[in-house]
């Protein structure tokens, strides 16, 4: 195998990062308690997510980081339904910027 470059990290500059955030959760909320690693994944997930807002505009974003941050302590402690209502808050946050 011949390495040339690294692949392109596609960093959803601008608002480009609310689709992709949205979806991202989507699919947290969806897979937090699968077995076989949902719940590692989901975590994982939100983790990026909360991180890629902070990093873009952390006064824009910090009610919804503020919510990622509760639903990731939520669902390592294994409480999905609140976790999942977190979720669900952060998706309509996001899609009201």
């Amino acid at each position: 195998m011949e390495v040339l470059r690294p692949k392109k990290l596609e960093t959803h500059s601008g608002d480009q990062v609310i689709p992709w955030a949205r979806r991202q959760l989507e699919l947290a909320h969806e897979i937090l308690d699968n077995p076989g690693g949902g719940l590692l994944f989901a975590t994982q997930t939100i983790g990026q997510v909360r991180a890629a807002l902070q990093e873009r505009d952390a006064d824009r974003w910090a009610e919804v980081v503020s919510i990622l941050e509760r639903a990731e302590d939520q669902a390592v402690h294994r409480e999905f339904e609140d976790s999942r209502q977190l979720l669900t808050q952060a998706i309509e946050k996001l899609s009201s910027k």
